[in-house]
């Protein structure tokens, strides 16, 4: 069984604190959780933060204009983008931490400048934002250092897809693609979770995933079941908090329901065949119908077809092994809506 490579995604609802930060780290690596079956559901096995030039990110316009919004963390949107923006050390204490809890460290990075923080430590990936999917020396540049990449395509489809690949792939192909719809939150209707097949037929040697801005769980486990092998959720200790990605993100019982329906989707699907489940044993004998006897038959009479019916339960003669029956002489007398077992004929 293969197990769905699971991501939380911390991006900025640290709110600038490093103490929220780690808080972050430890929702992610809560350890095992029972439900009322006995499974255990273990912890994510990666959290991902986001790196951004400010010099490099949005126009001066934009950068001074006021931001006014409930949401805002300073008197300018400049101003509250600094104050949401830690640090590459911060970002390296982050990952140190993360690795003593066992968990991967993935930073989206989302400019060349960023790319500085290789100086202090490497992570396990690097992530390019659905808005960078069209950012040719973005890609370049991630794509130069030979570190895994994750792709989300939350703003492309085939052809910005495609055009990204041509990139990169002329210095490594370890490569993750996520479906993704950049609607926040996302709606059912807009998701398009058949997107995930397609992906995986078309690009086969590449690991194929979704990253999830709908609300609640049912997305992700959906995802799984049809193939996603990666899953990227924003991850929360407060949905109630302050910030433009809270409402939308898993906290600590969010985290197990997705955790719990992502492994027991992953134990149902199962193999591609069909079978009778050793699972149904119990029910088989119990419902399934034997051949029985439709009247009282009397010790020594010749069974024929208008002796014998079927009825449960099902650990007698089937209808198929009739035969076995019809023509056999009764060894005892059998009493009307009885099986007909092996010891009572001849």
């Amino acid at each position: 069984m293969v197990k769905t490579y699971v991501v939380g995604e911390i991006g900025q609802n640290h709110n600038g604190s490093m103490d929220l930060a780690r808080r972050l780290v430890d929702l992610a690596c809560v350890s095992q959780i029972a439900d009322f079956t006995g499974q255990q559901f273990y912890p994510l096995n990666a959290i991902k933060l986001t790196k951004r030039d400010l010099d490099h990110e949005l126009t001066a316009s934009e950068m001074n204009r006021p931001y006014n919004s409930p949401n805002s963390f300073g008197k300018t949107y400049g101003e509250h983008r600094r104050i949401l923006e830690l640090s590459d050390e911060q970002h390296f204490e982050l990952y140190t931490y993360a690795k003593s809890k066992g968990l991967d460290f993935i930073d989206t990075l989302c400019a060349p400048g960023c790319l500085s923080l290789l100086k202090l430590f490497k992570p396990d990936q690097l992530k390019v934002a659905s808005r960078d999917l069209t950012n040719p020396p973005l890609l370049k540049a991630l794509a130069e250092t030979g570190i895994p990449m994750i792709l989300s395509t939350g703003m492309g489809g085939v052809e910005e897809l495609e055009k990204a690949l041509e990139v990169i792939v002329p210095y490594h192909e370890k490569i993750t693609i996520l479906h993704c719809l950049s609607e926040y939150p996302a709606q059912p209707k807009n998701l398009n979770l058949r997107t995930i097949p397609f992906l995986k037929k078309r690009y086969p040697t590449y690991t194929i995933g979704y990253s999830d801005h709908s609300i609640g769980i049912l997305a992700p486990a959906l995802a799984v079941a049809l193939g996603a092998e990666v899953i990227e959720k924003h991850i929360t200790i407060d949905r109630a908090l302050k910030g433009t990605d809270q409402k939308g993100s898993l906290g600590t019982e969010g985290i197990y329901r997705m955790m719990r329906d992502i492994r027991n989707v992953e134990k149902a699907l199962g193999e591609e065949t069909m079978f009778t489940s050793k699972a149904a044993k119990a029910a088989c004998e119990k419902l399934e119908r034997s051949i029985a006897s439709k009247r009282t038959i009397p010790e020594g009479t010749v069974i024929g077809e208008d002796d014998i019916h079927l009825l449960s339960p099902g650990n007698g003669y089937k209808w198929a092994e009739r035969k076995k029956v019809l023509g056999k002489k009764a060894r005892v007398t059998i009493d009307k809506n009885e099986l007909i077992d092996y010891d009572k004929i001849k």
